[in-house]
């Protein structure tokens, strides 16, 4: 039977499971996951929880034409653990059915509650002739 949650609540109970764990550490071992799918919601997690604990200004992932996945956060210029081609695909799917931004690019608030607190994040979503990036901007 096909869970019928909306990924925005899967990735919202993924933070509040998360919320204590080494995000770098778990981030580094998503690309052996099984479920694509569930491997990029959690990605998604961890990159807000990390964002947050790291005061980052942004954290974006592109995927370029030929299927490489490049992570890079801004709030010192550093890459983060890739989730692989097959996980990094599915975040962008992932995120593009959480925010229904439709077409080329858009940019969207993205509301998220962990335990006791809740803020707002952007997500933006870009495609050009280089590939495809998704970015969450952090509130400052």
């Amino acid at each position: 039977m096909k869970d019928k949650r909306s990924l925005h609540l899967k990735v919202l109970e993924l933070c509040d499971c998360y919320a204590t764990t080494d995000y770098l550490k778990e981030m580094s071992l998503l690309p052996g996951e099984l479920d694509k799918e569930e491997a990029a919601l959690k990605w998604v997690a961890l990159s807000v929880l990390h964002g947050i604990n790291g005061n980052a200004k942004k954290i974006a992932l592109s995927r370029e034409k030929d299927g490489q996945i490049k992570v890079v956060a801004k709030y010192r210029k550093s890459e983060l653990p890739s989730p692989g081609g097959e996980v990094g695909g599915k975040v962008l799917d992932v995120m593009k059915e959480i925010t229904h931004i439709e077409g080329e690019e858009g940019k969207i608030p993205l509301a998220i509650a962990i335990r006791d607190s809740s803020f707002e994040v952007t997500v933006k979503l870009e495609q050009d002739a280089e590939g495809e990036t998704v970015t969450i901007e952090f509130p400052k």
